[in-house]
């Protein structure tokens, strides 16, 4: 009788009757949460309460509703609610000056320059660091950002109004590529593209934008540029294709000169990424109105300040981060540069994998894998290896290379401990100096540190609403 052996866990053993000729299947396994014991009895814990389940149905309910909306632009400070002159929001979880990476500080320069707090470097740096700046997470004021993700008090933003949910999110316009202010540039034209929007594109844009009744159904633009070969986080292509459709037509019948209105549809005619600056304050909306639902698991904030990765829980509180080192983001390098040019994982982009879309909709867009390494196999396993830490499929955005299959949609903090599989993200890759640019890009996990963290408090709030 010929003998069949199978090996559980290490390889070590799978190896050597690989070279003894015996017939061997490897079966990968690893004890539940690395054999944590305060991870497991959490784990079973917030699997087997109702409340749990009950909660988390909510929240994802409300995700899968969301149905967000262009509806106006206007600079930050007259737009987000609380907003101060010497406020500065930034990507990420929470981080001061001293130990922000380069393209932030460089960001956050460029930002003093522009709102003419400082008129030098020099003098910018010593006011970053002076303590009369207030630095705080653009997720705490509901705006999100690409990259260092930095919003100034006279900056324009989008308003993106979740309109089943009544909440509103906000983010800049998108600046194109080469020196930008979101990879830390600051020089003069820097500055001088951040006015051109400010003082030429904001008010052709606002009277576009106040021709429609409703605003501009975001949603529905995001549903078709995915069944166009987008996954609208890192190739916007399609969606900036059919918004400016959308969008040119009403720009036409504002009542500003004819020049101003080329260089506007110019501008967007030009940035594949302008889409971008939308999709994200919309993913946020969506996302948003999930949270705060006590005892759900439901992940709603992912983020990283290029030094942190963070994420929020719906059932924690609203400044509730669970932080670790962020990861280096593995992918294709421009042509020049090397490991050591890069910066670590930065920007608030991805609240579109948040939401189910980026890197989780990697299979409807295999042209990416060009962009970011790997291959259409790769892609499309991605997608599928993502249902295995979320909640639902989101029918509306369907993938016709995955057979019309929706995307996997609401990452649950236990799914993802007790699989120890991690979100997938494809994302940009930042030179570590501020200025240089986006030097190349990739995907990239978090680390499981953050979901750790997570899965420990929801239990500890669990034990204390049930002893309490």
């Amino acid at each position: 009788m010929s003998q069949h052996f199978l090996n559980i866990g290490t390889r070590l053993f799978y190896d050597d009757l690989k070279l003894q000729n015996q017939k061997v299947t490897q079966v990968n396994w690893a004890p539940l949460a690395g054999g944590d014991q305060a991870l497991i009895e959490a784990i079973d814990a917030l699997s087997r309460d109702e409340r749990v389940k009950i909660a988390n149905e909510k929240a994802v309910n409300m995700v899968l509703s969301g149905h967000p909306y262009l509806v106006d632009m206007g600079l930050a400070k007259d737009m987000i609610e609380g907003y101060h002159d010497n406020l500065i929001l930034h990507a990420g979880p929470p981080i001061t000056w001293d130990r922000m990476c380069g393209p932030m500080q460089g960001a956050i320069i460029g930002a003093l320059l522009f709102e003419k707090k400082a008129n030098s470097v020099e003098e910018a740096k010593a006011l970053a660091s002076s303590g009369k700046i207030e630095f705080a997470p653009a997720h705490h004021y509901n705006a999100v950002g690409p990259m260092a993700g930095v919003i100034s008090a006279s900056m324009p933003v989008h308003v993106v109004l979740n309109k089943p949910y009544g909440n509103k999110a906000y983010c800049t316009v998108n600046e194109g590529l080469g020196k930008v202010l979101r990879f830390g540039a600051y020089d003069e034209s820097v500055i001088h593209r951040l006015n051109w929007i400010k003082e030429e594109l904001l008010p052709v844009m606002k009277a576009a934008i106040f021709m429609y009744d409703e605003g501009i159904d975001l949603k529905s633009l995001i549903a078709q540029a995915l069944q166009m070969g987008d996954e609208c986080h890192n190739r916007n292509k399609a969606a900036t294709s059919l918004f400016f459709k959308e969008v040119v037509p009403s720009i036409l019948k504002t009542p500003f000169k004819h020049d101003q209105i080329e260089r506007v549809i110019r501008f967007i005619q030009t940035n594949d990424h302008y889409f971008l600056n939308l999709s994200m304050p919309a993913t946020k909306s969506i996302m948003e109105a999930a949270h705060g639902i006590p005892y759900s698991t439901l992940v709603t904030t992912m983020a990283r300040n290029g030094v942190d990765f963070g994420l929020r829980v719906s059932g924690s509180g609203v400044k509730s981060w669970f932080v670790a080192p962020a990861n280096f983001v593995e992918g294709l390098l421009f042509a020049g540069y090397s490991d050591e040019d890069a910066n670590l994982d930065l920007g608030d982009s991805t609240i579109t994998e948040t939401c189910g879309i980026g890197g989780f909709a990697m299979g409807a867009s295999p042209a990416i894998t060009q962009f970011v390494g790997g291959n259409v196999d790769d892609a499309m396993n991605y997608t599928h290896s993502m249902f295995k830490i979320t909640m639902r499929e989101n029918t509306s955005f369907a993938l016709p290379a995955l057979n019309f299959m929706g995307t996997p949609t609401g990452i649950d903090v236990v799914k993802v401990v007790k699989r120890n599989v991690l979100p997938i993200i494809n994302t940009g890759i930042a030179h570590k100096e501020a200025g240089v640019g986006q030097i190349g890009a990739g995907v990239v996990t978090p680390p499981m540190e953050c979901f750790n963290q997570a899965l420990l408090a929801s239990y500890h709030h669990l034990k204390e609403k049930t002893h309490g």
